[in-house]
């Protein structure tokens, strides 16, 4: 039986969320250009692109897992043993950058073999893998750091987040890069459909041929890599690493991710949904704070936002 019906429906009702996701941003948008002083200064504008590319490059590796069908909870935590990875090479061990770099990408990709390796091997959901490789992994930035800021970082680690080309820096061009290849990959390649394969039958695309352990070995692997770059970012930007950073991002990237219409169940989702959605809850907190409203008020908002947006989903899974 032919399921280019049901893949129609799948993609017209992804377009449809995307299509709502982005009236509501530029509804976002137009209500604080009108309320929030400076919302609209080039230095707000290109800051909110600034602080939307660690979230944003992580979020494109987590729309690959949750499509898949699987989640990684590890993501944060990851970013900061990252960090701490890198300053303490850089730093303590005066590695060279060329050799420091691919040594902290290595560890993201082998804390995806781990997650992968549990879950294909013992069946062992990723969520509790992904949970305690979270807390072990925050553990280690403390036993590594011995609580402390690792700083100052070489000069040539600060230059990724300090390089401007022409008026933009360099992390927003790189978040561009990562978008256009992750959206190449999901869409346009066997890879990618492998994915949505498993993500939204995994029987039927184990029976289909397809190497199911392979494509989830493959996206863990993919969220653990864009995890461990976005650390590398992260001492850049601050010209430190600290155990205590990247806090609370495993959630925001999920956030976003399901917000951009990627469905919990699996088998739905792209990677330009997901850039709306770190660009939609990234603006929102920037509008908050330039609005003054009090942190506690800006947590209430981001969470019943969030809970229309997985209610949306909800409601769409089942029409399905």
């Amino acid at each position: 039986m032919s399921t280019a019906p049901a893949n129609s429906h799948r993609l017209s009702a992804l377009s449809r969320h995307i299509l709502l996701l982005l009236v509501a941003y530029l509804i976002l948008y137009a209500v604080l250009a009108l309320t929030a002083n400076n919302f609209l200064s080039p230095f707000n504008q290109f800051n909110i692109l600034r602080q939307t590319s660690m979230i944003a490059i992580i979020a494109v590796g987590m729309t690959y897992v949750i499509i898949g069908a699987e989640i990684d909870l590890s993501v944060g935590a990851l970013a900061a043993f990252s960090s701490i990875c890198l300053a303490y090479m850089a730093v303590n061990l005066n590695l060279s950058l060329w050799l420091a770099i691919p040594a902290t990408l290595a560890v993201g990709a082998l804390s995806g073999c781990l997650i992968a390796f549990l879950r294909v091997k013992f069946r062992i959901p990723s969520f509790i893998t992904s949970l305690a490789l979270l807390t072990a992994l925050r553990s280690g930035c403390f036993l590594i750091s011995g609580g402390f800021p690792i700083s100052p970082m070489p000069l040539g680690f600060t230059a990724l987040d300090g390089t401007y080309v022409g008026p933009i820096r360099l992390p927003i061009l790189i978040m561009v890069a990562v978008y256009f290849v992750g959206f190449i990959g999901l869409r346009h390649t066997p890879f990618g459909r492998s994915v949505y394969a498993v993500g939204g039958n995994e029987e039927a695309a184990r029976l289909s041929g397809i190497n199911v352990g392979a494509i989830k070995t493959a996206i863990f692997i993919i969220s653990g890599v864009l995890s461990s770059f976005a650390g590398i970012m992260l001492a850049s930007r601050l010209n430190s690493a600290t155990p205590t950073v990247a806090e609370g991002w495993e959630l925001d990237v999920i956030a976003a991710v399901i917000i951009g219409g990627t469905s919990l169940f699996g088998g739905r989702g792209s990677v330009i949904g997901t850039f709306l959605g770190v660009l939609f809850m990234t603006t929102l907190k920037s509008g908050m704070v330039l609005l003054g409203v009090q942190p506690y008020s800006q947590g209430l908002i981001s969470g019943v936002v969030i809970l229309i947006a997985v209610l949306a989903g909800a409601i769409e899974f089942r029409r399905r």
